[in-house]
């Protein structure tokens, strides 16, 4: 069992940045990896950014690469750092844990499909 639990949140202006947090718990050595997941307004939810806990390997969704960073941190926590921000990047944000398949290279896979612990969610707005 893994919990995980979002923070950092809120709004920021177009071009911006802001950095999420990601707090685990639990049964942290069986989730292997940790995924930030996207859902704007109306849409469904979009992995943008993985890790693995095991080989520190990350992946990264077209849309972000280049402007996002995801990174392990001490104390179980695994932050994205969100950078040049656009409109469309205004929803929620989730956290989740699990042990996905990997991709070669030992990277974690995008899907949702994959993650069984997740986070309630945080909101981010961007605004011009």
């Amino acid at each position: 069992q893994v919990q995980a639990v979002e923070s950092g949140g809120g709004g920021v202006q177009a071009g911006g940045s802001l950095t999420l947090s990601c707090d685990l718990s639990g049964d942290i050595d069986k989730r292997v990896c940790v995924a930030w997941f996207h859902q704007a307004p109306g849409k469904g939810r979009e992995g943008i950014a993985t890790v693995s806990l095991r080989s520190g390997a990350t992946e990264y969704a077209d849309s972000v690469k280049g402007r996002f960073t995801i990174s392990q941190r001490a104390g179980n926590t695994v932050t994205l750092e969100m950078n040049r921000v656009k409109d469309d990047e205004t929803g929620m944000y989730y956290c989740a844990a699990g042990t996905a398949v990997v991709l070669k290279g030992g990277r974690c896979r995008t899907s949702s499909e994959y993650y069984r612990f997740w986070g309630q969610g945080i909101q981010v707005v961007v605004s011009d």
